[in-house]
Protein backbone atom coordinates (compact mmCIF):
# COMPACT_ATOMS: atom_id res chain seq x y z
CA UNK A 1 0.00 0.00 0.00
CA UNK A 2 1.31 3.36 -0.93
CA UNK A 3 0.61 6.82 0.31
CA UNK A 4 -0.86 8.10 -2.90
CA UNK A 5 -3.23 11.06 -3.03
CA UNK A 6 -6.91 10.45 -3.43
CA UNK A 7 -8.03 9.41 -6.85
CA UNK A 8 -10.75 11.13 -8.79
CA UNK A 9 -13.37 8.52 -7.84
CA UNK A 10 -13.25 9.47 -4.15
CA UNK A 11 -11.30 6.51 -2.75
CA UNK A 12 -9.49 7.56 0.46
CA UNK A 13 -5.76 7.03 0.82
CA UNK A 14 -4.39 4.57 3.41
CA UNK A 15 -3.35 7.47 5.67
CA UNK A 16 -6.88 8.89 5.56
CA UNK A 17 -8.29 5.45 6.36
CA UNK A 18 -5.96 5.07 9.35
CA UNK A 19 -7.00 8.51 10.57
CA UNK A 20 -10.69 7.63 10.25
CA UNK A 21 -10.15 4.32 12.09
CA UNK A 22 -8.29 6.08 14.91
CA UNK A 23 -11.01 8.76 15.20
CA UNK A 24 -13.72 6.08 15.23
CA UNK A 25 -11.84 4.15 17.97
CA UNK A 26 -11.62 7.29 20.11
CA UNK A 27 -15.32 8.04 19.66
CA UNK A 28 -16.24 4.44 20.40
CA UNK A 29 -14.10 4.45 23.54
CA UNK A 30 -15.79 7.62 24.78
CA UNK A 31 -19.22 6.20 24.02
CA UNK A 32 -18.42 2.98 25.90
CA UNK A 33 -17.24 4.98 28.93
CA UNK A 34 -20.45 7.04 28.97
CA UNK A 35 -22.63 3.94 28.62
CA UNK A 36 -20.68 2.12 31.34
CA UNK A 37 -21.23 5.07 33.67
CA UNK A 38 -24.96 5.07 32.95
CA UNK A 39 -25.19 1.30 33.38
CA UNK A 40 -23.46 1.36 36.78
CA UNK A 41 -26.67 1.74 38.76
CA UNK A 42 -25.04 0.58 41.97
CA UNK A 43 -22.62 3.51 41.92
CA UNK A 44 -25.42 5.92 41.04
CA UNK A 45 -27.55 4.57 43.88
CA UNK A 46 -24.66 4.89 46.32
CA UNK A 47 -24.08 8.52 45.28
CA UNK A 48 -27.77 9.34 45.63
CA UNK A 49 -27.93 7.59 49.01
CA UNK A 50 -24.92 9.55 50.28
CA UNK A 51 -26.50 12.82 49.16
CA UNK A 52 -29.85 12.00 50.80
CA UNK A 53 -28.09 10.88 53.98
CA UNK A 54 -26.17 14.16 54.14
CA UNK A 55 -29.35 16.21 53.62
CA UNK A 56 -31.15 14.24 56.33
CA UNK A 57 -28.29 14.77 58.78
CA UNK A 58 -28.29 18.51 58.10
CA UNK A 59 -32.06 18.79 58.56
CA UNK A 60 -31.95 16.68 61.72
CA UNK A 61 -29.24 18.86 63.21
CA UNK A 62 -31.18 22.02 62.37
CA UNK A 63 -34.39 20.69 63.91
CA UNK A 64 -32.55 19.45 67.00
CA UNK A 65 -30.98 22.89 67.46
CA UNK A 66 -34.37 24.56 67.14
CA UNK A 67 -35.97 22.18 69.64
CA UNK A 68 -33.06 22.60 72.07
CA UNK A 69 -33.39 26.37 71.87
CA UNK A 70 -37.14 26.35 72.42
CA UNK A 71 -36.83 23.89 75.30
CA UNK A 72 -34.23 26.04 77.03
CA UNK A 73 -36.39 29.12 76.50
CA UNK A 74 -39.48 27.39 77.94
CA UNK A 75 -37.51 26.05 80.91
CA UNK A 76 -36.15 29.52 81.62
CA UNK A 77 -39.65 31.03 81.40
CA UNK A 78 -41.01 28.46 83.87
CA UNK A 79 -38.11 29.07 86.21
CA UNK A 80 -38.54 32.84 85.98
CA UNK A 81 -42.30 32.76 86.65
CA UNK A 82 -42.35 30.09 89.38
CA UNK A 83 -41.98 31.38 92.95
CA UNK A 84 -38.85 30.32 94.84
CA UNK A 85 -40.66 28.32 97.54
CA UNK A 86 -42.35 26.21 94.86
CA UNK A 87 -39.02 25.61 93.11
CA UNK A 88 -37.45 24.56 96.41
CA UNK A 89 -40.29 22.15 97.16
CA UNK A 90 -40.15 20.70 93.63
CA UNK A 91 -36.42 20.13 94.06
CA UNK A 92 -37.05 18.29 97.33
CA UNK A 93 -39.75 16.11 95.75
CA UNK A 94 -37.48 15.28 92.82
CA UNK A 95 -34.68 14.31 95.22
CA UNK A 96 -37.02 12.03 97.20
CA UNK A 97 -38.30 10.48 93.97
CA UNK A 98 -34.73 9.75 92.84
CA UNK A 99 -33.92 8.04 96.11
CA UNK A 100 -37.17 6.02 96.22
CA UNK A 101 -37.62 4.95 92.61
CA UNK A 102 -38.88 1.44 93.26
CA UNK A 103 -41.93 2.35 95.38
CA UNK A 104 -42.71 5.16 92.97
CA UNK A 105 -42.62 2.79 89.98
CA UNK A 106 -44.82 0.26 91.79
CA UNK A 107 -47.32 2.98 92.66
CA UNK A 108 -47.34 4.26 89.07
CA UNK A 109 -47.85 0.76 87.69
CA UNK A 110 -50.68 0.12 90.14
CA UNK A 111 -52.37 3.36 89.11
CA UNK A 112 -52.12 2.44 85.41
CA UNK A 113 -53.56 -1.05 86.04
CA UNK A 114 -56.40 0.47 88.08
CA UNK A 115 -57.25 2.96 85.33
CA UNK A 116 -57.17 0.26 82.62
CA UNK A 117 -59.46 -2.06 84.63
CA UNK A 118 -61.85 0.78 85.34
CA UNK A 119 -61.90 1.75 81.66
CA UNK A 120 -62.59 -1.80 80.49
CA UNK A 121 -65.47 -2.17 82.99
CA UNK A 122 -66.99 1.14 81.87
CA UNK A 123 -67.15 -0.11 78.26
CA UNK A 124 -69.15 -3.24 79.23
Amino acid sequence: MTNEPRTNIGTPTPDELREQVERTRDELGQTVEVLAGKADTKAQAMEKMAAVKEQAAEKTAAVADRIRGKTQHAAQMVKDTTPDPVLDKAGQVAGVARVNRKPLLVAGTALIVFLLVRRSRARR
